[in-house]
């Protein structure tokens, strides 16, 4: 064959290719109004994780299981935890003791003030006394009945008095400062007892998460760890899939996807089970193209524009099939862009 003739033939097959391709990518068999994108079915994955540092004591579950809301999957080891609970427990028995002690003191303090307050009112009058003294006898002074001796002693013993007085009023400043620091001692007992108490109510909150429970109804994916293995704060233990929680995801371009609305009914079909058709809604439209090519400047490039639909599968149904419920299964999603358009018979059997 000629040169001629060898280019020729490629020709003929690159255009019989690029039209197999086009028939293949246009004539799906659905009516017009409907839409369909390739996808895998997934699911929310949930890690269990340690919120603290330690030890991992037991696995409860393996690969696989279904688990229920609360049911525990995984123990910690919390002899330490319990240590320091104990060492808490003692903190606050000796703060408890401290409150005590301090009511004591401030009893003592009180008491001490009231003498003291006492004292100063005895002063006081030992005070008024010798003043009256001192001017009855300058006046009997004055007419000679009684000596200047007797007038000095008088004088002296009012000063003896005036100091005295000021002495018992300093007291009883002093024993209103005790009193007031006294109090400031119970306050910092109390403080003390609240914190101890705190302490006890953190490391409880430690040891019940120790023992690491399914958040949802699911089915363990992998063990992360092994018992006996030391993770940090936040070490994933086990992965698990909620199995209330299953959709597909996959692609429309956009004069398709412009015209999904939430909530449209959509089926999907898994090449696993290709004689049912699962029904599921749309529960999201992305509002960004996933796919963008370098320019958007014609109508035709536009179209290149694919964005990422979910249809969720409903919930009950899964009940009903959770034990056939796998994440990767590969199969089609056929979404109506036109509501008034009828399901075709090929997509009339659904998954009960």
């Amino acid at each position: 064959m000629t040169r001629k003739g060898l280019i020729i033939v490629a020709l003929i097959l690159v255009v019989a290719g690029a039209a197999y391709a086009f028939i293949r990518l246009h004539n799906t068999g659905l009516p017009a109004g409907m839409a369909s994108g390739n996808g895998r079915i997934e699911a929310v994955e949930i890690d269990i994780a340690a919120r603290t540092a330690g030890r991992i004591a037991d696995i409860l579950v393996n690969e696989g299981d279904f688990v229920q809301r609360g049911q525990e999957l995984a123990l910690m080891d919390t002899e330490q935890l319990r240590a320091h609970r104990r060492q808490a427990e003692a903190e606050l028995r000796r703060a408890k003791i401290a409150v005590g002690t301090a009511n004591s003191l401030v009893k003592q303090r009180e008491a001490e003030q009231e003498a003291a307050v006492s004292v100063a009112a005895q002063r006081q009058a030992e005070l008024d006394s010798a003043v009256i003294r001192v001017s009855r006898s300058e006046r009997l002074v004055g007419s000679s009945t009684i000596s200047q001796q007797v007038l000095d002693d008088d004088r002296a013993a009012s000063h003896s008095a005036q100091a005295a007085l000021a002495a018992a009023k300093a007291q009883v400043a002093a024993s209103e400062a005790s009193v007031g620091s006294a109090h400031a001692q119970v306050v910092d007992a109390e403080a003390a007892v609240e914190a101890a108490e705190a302490a006890i109510e953190s490391i409880d909150a430690d040891i019940n998460d120790s023992t690491l429970k399914s958040p949802r109804a699911g089915r363990v994916q992998y063990r992360v760890a092994q018992p006996g293995e030391v993770l940090s704060a936040g070490g994933r233990v086990l992965n698990f899939v909620d199995l209330g929680e299953v959709y597909m995801t996959f692609f429309l371009p956009t004069e398709q996807a412009g015209r999904v609305p939430i909530g449209a009914e959509v089926r999907i079909v898994l090449d696993a089970f290709p004689q049912y058709a699962v029904p599921a809604r749309v529960t999201f439209v992305s509002s960004v193209a996933q796919f963008t090519p370098k320019t958007v400047e014609t109508q035709d490039e536009r179209q290149k524009l694919m964005f990422r639909v979910k249809a969720r599968i409903a919930p009950e149904l899964l009940q009903r099939h959770m034990e056939l419920v796998k994440t990767g299964l590969p199969g089609t999603a056929y979404v109506k862009i036109d509501q008034a358009v009828e399901w075709p018979e090929s997509l009339g059997n659904l998954a009960q």
